[in-house]
């Protein structure tokens, strides 16, 4: 039986569909579809005070998923998942005469069901991906970004402190596909145990230093407190619970070849937090055998490459053409579930000259689950006398995952993008046993 998504927002998204592609006039007014925002300049008091340096930001995000074939269970449904963006960045230099200085606060509202987590991946277990990224850490509202940001040495030397993730800043990606494994940073995606994504933020302080106008590093640390994940502590801002630190190196290359954009990324991050062994106890014995517990390690590391390069454009418009992107991350093997992770992909903005602004996507990705995990898997399985994957204590061995994700990008106004796609999962969760899983899906990006 197929069943409808059940969500308060669902109205919300179709009016706000509905609403770009009402007749338009002036860019200032509402709907108009040149305007950045739905709700036009409110009589020119944005611009007024966007000119003083005062920068709201009003957004959202919808994600529908819908499995159309195989996945864990085959009973048709569809869910609906969204986020709600309230923002306001400040020019404290127009502000408050504070050079080179800027705010930022951020709250946002998550809430939805994700088809991901019952009818593709098996409940044991759960899954690596998730067919809608929006989907995740809790339907709460969370304080997400507040943070002040200071550039000295004539914008040499940028320093960055207060509340945020370690994605806005290292081992950064655009998130214009629904499918998680293309979407933001993919280092939270693998160890979202110890780095928090969007929308989580913990203290933190990030210190960029611009080598030139084409290079530059950066290092981090990053508060490492599990309880900052809890719904109930959206808005926390104490220390306590903090078990430790995570602390990130990047360099970031942005060169301009045969005058097309690219940017190339090569990263490593280091937790001094204390790590639990995905196999073994204190003795080196496999602790599913020996029933004692896991041993503890007293850090845990890995790090990360990305790349995305335009390689083609149009004389008339710079901004269309074909881009290629490829992001990999390697993880600690003795504490961590996956091991590695590939992904590659390409966009191709502007297909068409009456369509000038869509934009097509497609993209691959493999996450490979560590051997010892598996192991660990299997040894509780004998442990418990169990064998039969379909006796529900049996414990699913999951080994590599294989996502793909086709969209196509409808740029209704320049604020509203829906981006229709399909999504192939192969051995969702990494689970054989499971089907290979085909889903349809619905983007929708709005700024108010």
């Amino acid at each position: 039986m197929f069943q409808l998504p059940k969500t308060r927002y669902s109205s919300l998204a179709l009016a706000t569909l509905l609403g770009g592609l009402s007749p338009t006039t002036g860019a200032n007014e509402m709907f108009a579809k040149d305007s950045p925002w739905m709700l036009g300049d409110w009589g020119g008091t944005r611009s007024e005070l966007l000119e003083k340096g005062y920068d709201f930001t009003l957004g959202y995000t919808g994600e529908m998923g819908s499995n159309l074939h195989g996945g864990y269970s085959h009973d048709r449904a569809a869910r609906y998942s969204d986020q709600f963006t309230f923002g306001v960045n400040m020019d404290l230099q127009k502000i408050l005469g504070w050079q080179d200085t800027e705010f930022q606060l951020t709250v946002t509202e998550r809430h939805g069901d994700n088809i991901s987590n019952d009818r593709i991946n098996d409940p044991r277990v759960g899954g690596f991906t998730s067919a809608q990224e929006v989907w995740g850490r809790g339907e709460t509202w969370r304080l997400t970004q507040m943070w002040i940001k200071q550039k000295y040495f004539d914008g040499a030397l940028d320093v960055k402190f207060g509340r945020f993730g370690e994605g806005e800043d290292f081992n950064s990606f655009p998130c214009d596909f629904q499918n998680l494994a293309f979407c933001g940073s993919q280092v939270g995606n693998w160890v979202g145990g110890i780095w928090y994504n969007w929308p989580v933020s913990q203290w933190a302080l990030r210190v960029r230093y611009n080598l030139n106008d084409e290079l530059y590093a950066q290092v981090g640390v990053y508060e490492q407190n599990p309880s900052n994940l809890e719904s109930n502590n959206g808005f926390k801002l104490s220390g306590s619970g903090t078990q430790g630190a995570v602390m990130p190196v990047e360099l970031v290359w942005s060169p301009r070849l045969n005058g097309l954009k690219g940017e190339y990324r090569a990263g490593y991050y280091y937790s001094n937090a204390k790590a639990q062994d995905v196999l073994k106890d204190s003795n080196g014995t496999p602790a599913a055998i020996s029933g004692a517990a896991y041993r503890s390690s007293s850090s845990k590391h890995g790090l990360w490459l990305g790349a995305q390069q335009q390689v083609t454009s149009l004389a008339t418009d710079q901004s269309r053409g074909l881009s290629l992107f490829a992001n990999a991350t390697v993880h600690d093997k003795k504490t961590n579930a996956i091991d590695n992770y590939v992904q590659a992909g390409v966009v191709y903005k502007g297909p068409f000259d009456a369509r000038a602004k869509d934009d097509i996507g497609f993209a691959l990705a493999r996450v490979h689950v560590n051997p010892g995990y598996r192991k660990n898997a299997r040894l509780i399985n004998q442990a418990n006398g169990l064998d039969d994957y379909d006796n529900p204590g049996f414990l699913p061995v999951q080994d590599t995952e294989y996502s793909a994700e086709l969209y196509y990008g409808i740029h209704l106004a320049d604020w509203l993008t829906v981006r229709p796609n399909l999504q192939y999962i192969r051995h969702p969760g990494g689970v054989s046993h499971v089907d290979d899983a085909l889903i349809g899906g619905l983007k929708i990006q709005s700024t108010f």
